[in-house]
């Protein structure tokens, strides 16, 4: 039982690690495609930029959201850390929505 609860414990650990490089990572990344693009079209460098960052920040956010269902779900499942969990998912969640509206211009559930 403690071989389960250490590879679900290192499962959890392993996404947010890989949020925080994927965010890392796309962050460097798009900031050198901007600063190099910018100098010879700055409007259409920002706004890809932007794009960017808001889909690598959602990306990080649904592997955070990950990453906490399992350790709670499967490591502590008590009333208080469902509660927690609920809301951070309801923050998260509203994050994602704002993110989606800025990237993409709509909500998640309108039609493109």
């Amino acid at each position: 039982m403690e071989i389960i609860h250490n590879g679900v414990e290192l499962a959890a650990v392993g996404l947010e690690a890989l949020a925080v490089v994927i965010m890392i990572f796309f962050i460097l990344f798009g900031t050198a495609r901007w600063l190099w693009h910018s100098m010879s079209k700055f409007e259409a460098a920002y706004e890809n930029y932007r794009l960017v960052l808001g889909k690598t920040l959602l990306i990080g956010l649904e592997l955070l959201v990950a990453a906490d269902i399992i350790r709670t779900v499967a490591l502590d499942m008590t009333l208080l850390n469902i509660g927690l969990l609920a809301c951070l998912v309801a923050v998260r969640t509203f994050l994602g929505w704002t993110l989606t509206v800025e990237v993409e211009g709509r909500w998640p559930w309108q039609r493109s």
